[in-house]
């Protein structure tokens, strides 16, 4: 391959497809070329109103010298199924009302989440319930369950489905109760399985940043996983934690200390 051509720009739905295949189309490893974002492009919301990402990437002068970390993406390296077979799922406390005013806002909430996933054309099953006092805001989120078959629609890649769901969700109850509400929806047990992933993989790539001496770069995540990373090796005598980056594509390195 010529590799004269210094620059090439790669049109793709999201940043990462446009990467992977200029990446591919140059034939270089990621750590072999500079990214520049020269449009995030955007998802609208529930797909609509979206538009594709563009990249430009350079060709670095002593691209097999190059010492950039590769960025590790959650799924090439920690599958599902692996983390499935390694401990079983630990369900989050669900605590149901004991009065009547208590029942109000979980009937908000199941009613707004069913009436969503309606206008979805999506059958399922919606429950609500209160999860554990914050101890820090002293608050208690309504937790959403919706269970079903066929649901991976809800959850979309990276989440972003889900969170989209939660989020109108939240505020329409919240404006309905007159309050700023905590509402967090989990479809299946999606995000208890996710988390605890999420947990073993921040300890697996730690372990890895101290073996070979360098900072690693996890994947872009949400901001709710990446505080998982954070909080799980904030006591870690041998890494310490940065994001950085801009939404959407804001990403987590694992820095060891020296």
């Amino acid at each position: 391959m010529n590799t004269q051509r210094a620059t090439l720009e790669i049109i793709a739905p999201t940043i990462n497809e446009a990467i992977e295949k200029g990446l591919a189309e140059l034939e270089l490893p990621r750590e072999a070329v500079e990214i520049e974002i020269l449009d995030e492009g955007s998802r609208g919301l529930f797909g609509l109103g979206s538009h594709q990402a563009r990249v430009r990437l350079i060709v670095r002068q002593n691209a097999s010298e190059s010492e950039e970390p590769e960025v590790i993406s959650f799924s090439n390296e920690f599958s599902a199924s692996e983390a499935l077979e390694e401990a079983p799922t630990i369900k989050p406390i669900r605590i149901q009302p004991t009065n009547a005013k208590e029942q109000i806002p979980l009937h908000v909430a199941q009613e707004t989440v069913s009436e969503l996933l309606e206008k979805m054309h999506i059958q399922a099953q919606v429950k609500a319930s209160y999860g554990e006092v914050d101890d820090v805001r002293g608050t208690r989120a309504i937790l959403v369950d919706i269970t079903g078959k066929d649901l991976s629609v809800l959850i979309g890649k990276r989440s972003e489905t889900l969170n989209a769901l939660q989020y109108i969700a939240r505020l329409i109850v919240s404006k309905e109760l007159g309050d700023n509400i905590t509402l967090v929806i989990d479809v299946e047990g999606y995000r208890t399985r996710r988390e605890r992933q999420l947990r073993q993989l921040a300890h697996r790539i730690a372990e890895q940043a101290v073996k070979t001496g360098r900072k690693q770069i996890l994947e872009p995540m949400p901001p709710n996983e990446r505080r998982i990373i954070h909080m799980e090796l904030r006591e870690d005598e041998h890494v310490t934690t940065e994001s950085f980056g801009e939404e959407p594509h804001r990403k987590v390195t694992i820095i060891p200390k020296e």
